[in-house]
């Protein structure tokens, strides 16, 4: 039996705005629940868990809308890419399938070490700033 969750559960589940999850529907983040009679939106644990992940690429990763989207379009592909292979009889289809499936895990690893480039190339401007201050105070100490 699936469980349904009000927009206010789940806001206070992820620690998101209701706002935020309406916005986050509306790019493709998250996909459309379903509704009660009224028109209420009926989130599942389906929907609690993708925002878990989108709240985590967000933070941790630092990532921004574009890139969230990428993200989940990546992450898309990968399920039904994944699926595709398992339905696949096939042997030499099947090879196929996962020669797709790695090309895709590469953008997603190719993805995250653009990130990780960007940040150690700031860590580097931080470092290099902290030495001057500790030039700088060495200088002043000796005065």
């Amino acid at each position: 039996m699936k469980i349904f969750y009000k927009i206010e559960d789940v806001a206070k589940m992820v620690g998101l705005t209701k706002r935020t999850l309406r916005y986050y529907e509306e790019l493709g983040l998250l996909t459309p629940p379903e509704r009660s009679e009224g028109g209420f939106r009926l989130y599942t644990d389906f929907h609690v868990e993708r925002l878990k992940k989108l709240i985590n690429a967000r933070d941790v990763l630092g990532f921004s809308l574009q890139e969230l989207q990428q993200y989940v379009a990546m992450s898309e592909e990968f399920i039904n890419q994944r699926d595709e292979i398992r339905q696949t009889e096939d042997t030499g289809l099947r090879l196929q399938k996962i020669d797709e499936l790695e090309q895709t895990v590469d953008k997603q690893l190719e993805l995250l070490d653009q990130k990780l480039e960007k940040m150690k190339s700031m860590r580097s401007e931080i470092h290099q700033l902290k030495e001057r201050i500790n030039e700088a105070k060495k200088k002043y100490k000796q005065e």
